[in-house]
């Protein structure tokens, strides 16, 4: 099939999400042009209500590196800063001051919104970013890359580019590629036997920070978004349906599970979207094959309770601008050598994540029982022992302020 129109460019970014747009712009301020294309459209993107907490070098990527006109930072402005969160157990809270331990704080500020904020910045920037297009290939990634794509119109267009960058999620069509191209790739990942139902409701906030409640009856996290709109998870079977939860029995399961001697009480209002998580670790490596190079949940996913997801995917690209300045502006050697590191620089924080999710997520929820089993005393007070540790040691709420702030990126 003869293509409608052909580009070239340097970078082809299969991915328009906050990741891929912070790559591009990071990219067009280094003097290199960008081709960015996902399936979505924008109001899809803008619609869909994702992860909201940014680590403090998170924050600094976006308001040191141009995204904002001057003065008009919005994840400052409208972002809502966090010094701390709270963990509950036995019917109590403990509040954990990052700001105390470790200096550092983490913005709520949802995703959807950093995805609003780059996307201007880009179209300002005169950006060419094409949204809604379908039936993706890319190819000929060993030389010079080639990707293919389908607008709304029908119209097939082909981009040629020095270096793709797959930054198209967890259905990513870019690590396969990569997996097919490298003999020695390998797979890590783990699968959890539970998963959070998640639900926006219209409703004050309960809390000024956000509460991890770890309790007899499963984990609970409340969240917020605005002064009106709160998001709220509670731990359920993989294969819970939410048409089975009406507002009377979500709201009960909360407040049991936040029950406690304090008389700690959530705000409730009316429900507005609900939903299903699954949980799952997975890493990629390695991360590149050619001139196909994976960022992002393409590459690695964790578990939603360390909060990590959006900032891994920050710092992926935020390495990956040095990388491809190395590949397209210096010599042939120093760019096969930046991108041979690449997997390493990368995954060298990833495990760092995976670990800290994985440890957060079997601190505070309940593992199903065994096939005709139940629930094990020894487990249920070994988690309340850890968890009573951790918030009367300085060492251990400093460790857990470390992880949930953000390691600096060097």
């Amino acid at each position: 099939m003869t293509a409608a129109s052909s580009t070239r460019t340097q970078v082809a970014v299969v991915g328009g999400g906050p990741a891929g747009l912070m790559l591009s712009h990071l990219l067009h301020r280094a003097g290199i042009e960008t081709v960015v294309i996902d399936h979505r459209t924008v109001h899809e993107i803008e619609s869909t209500h994702r992860a909201g907490i940014l680590e403090a070098d998170s924050v600094r990527l976006l308001t040191e590196t141009g995204v904002y006109a001057t003065g008009a930072e919005r994840v400052l402005t409208e972002g809502d800063r966090h010094g701390g969160i709270y963990l509950r157990f036995g019917g109590e809270s403990h509040h954990v001051d990052f700001e105390r331990l470790v200096g550092a704080s983490v913005w709520l500020y949802p995703q959807t919104e950093v995805f609003v904020d780059l996307h201007a910045a880009r179209t300002r920037d005169g950006g060419d970013l094409r949204y809604g297009i379908s039936g993706t290939t890319v190819c000929e990634v060993e030389h010079t890359p080639r990707v293919t794509c389908t607008d709304p119109d029908g119209a097939v267009h082909e981009v040629r580019a020095d270096l793709v960058v797959g930054a198209d999620g967890s259905r990513s069509i870019c690590r396969d590629i990569v997996a097919r191209g490298e003999s020695g790739h390998r797979r890590y990942g783990r699968e959890y036997p539970f998963a959070w139902f998640g639900f926006l409701c219209e409703a004050p906030k309960s809390a000024p920070e956000l509460i991890y409640n770890r309790s007899e009856r499963g984990f609970a996290l409340v969240s917020q978004r605005t002064e009106s709109i709160q998001r709220m998870y509670f731990q359920v079977d993989p294969d819970t349906d939410p048409a089975d939860w009406s507002e009377d029995r979500i709201w009960t399961e909360m407040q049991l599970r936040l029950a406690g001697r304090d008389g700690f009480e959530l705000r409730t209002g009316p429900i507005i979207e609900t939903s299903v998580l699954p949980f799952r670790s997975f890493v990629q490596t390695p991360m590149r094959h050619g001139n196909l190079v994976l960022a992002g949940d393409a590459a690695h996913t964790v578990p939603p309770t360390g909060a990590k997801g959006l900032n891994l995917a920050l710092a992926d690209v935020r390495v990956l601008a040095e990388v491809a300045e190395n590949v397209l502006l210096k010599g042939e050697e120093e760019g096969e050598q930046a991108l041979a590191g690449y997997t390493d620089r990368a995954l060298a924080r990833v495990w760092k994540a995976q670990h800290f999710s994985y440890w957060m997520t079997t601190m505070l929820h309940r593992a199903p029982p065994a096939a005709g089993g139940a629930y094990s005393d020894f487990d249920e007070r070994r988690q309340l022992g850890e968890l009573a540790t951790l918030v009367s040691s300085e060492a251990g709420s400093t460790y857990l302020a470390e992880g949930y702030t953000g390691w600096p990126t060097p």
